[in-house]
């Protein structure tokens, strides 16, 4: 059904593209309040592709599977980072 994916796309891809953002902004060098602006203008769209994304799996069980996994691993991988003092 279309509605789920669409939802997919919603939900899970909110943390997904928020999760991404994260890791570019603070992975570039010098301070992070440097990208605070560029990475709010930047998540909009992010967000719009990921949400389209979502319309290409077959079912909304395959779309709630991936994005969900694909989001936890980049909060993870943002956690991991920090909590490595890797980024600030």
């Amino acid at each position: 059904m279309m509605w789920s994916r669409a939802l997919a796309g919603v939900v899970p891809g909110f943390f997904l593209s928020a999760a991404l953002l994260g890791l570019v902004s603070w992975s570039l060098p010098g301070p992070w309040q440097a990208t605070l602006v560029p990475g709010m203008i930047a998540f909009f769209p992010i967000w719009m592709i990921v949400m389209g994304a979502s319309l290409f799996f077959s079912t909304g069980v395959r779309a709630w599977i991936w994005l969900s996994a694909l989001a936890v691993v980049a909060t993870g991988a943002l956690w991991s980072m920090q909590s490595l003092q890797w980024i600030g």
